[in-house]
């Protein structure tokens, strides 16, 4: 099997649960040394990346998904839209400029773009 690589998009705070339940689903499917994904949220979804304001179900989820190499990533003007510094995020998120441009160049690198 080829590499296979995927983005995860979401931008509704709403739907973290089904994002993670679908990454989780994924991973388990797939295999793991021949996979990479990338989460990325912005708008309010950036909201979720608070380390004070995730549940320690969903923090438990996301680590356990990170420590199996998922990616999770910021937008830096949701953050800054949101008031949100990079010392109030989880240890682990990475941020990238511009949402939407991390989104057009994960595609034209061949990630397959899903958007729960």
């Amino acid at each position: 099997m080829q590499e296979q690589k995927v983005i995860f998009h979401i931008d509704e705070l709403n739907k973290w649960k089904l994002l993670l339940k679908n990454v989780g689903n994924l991973l388990d499917a797939v295999d793991t040394n021949k996979l990479t994904i990338e989460v990325l949220a912005n708008s309010e979804a950036i909201k979720f990346y608070k380390a004070n304001q995730v549940l320690e179900l969903d923090m438990n989820a996301m680590e356990k998904l990170n420590s199996k190499g998922v990616k999770f990533v910021a937008c830096n003007n949701a953050l800054m839209a949101n008031d949100i510094k990079k010392d109030d995020l989880i240890n682990f998120i990475d941020i990238v400029p511009v949402g939407i441009l991390e989104l057009i160049n994960k595609q034209s690198e061949g990630y397959a773009y899903i958007k729960p």
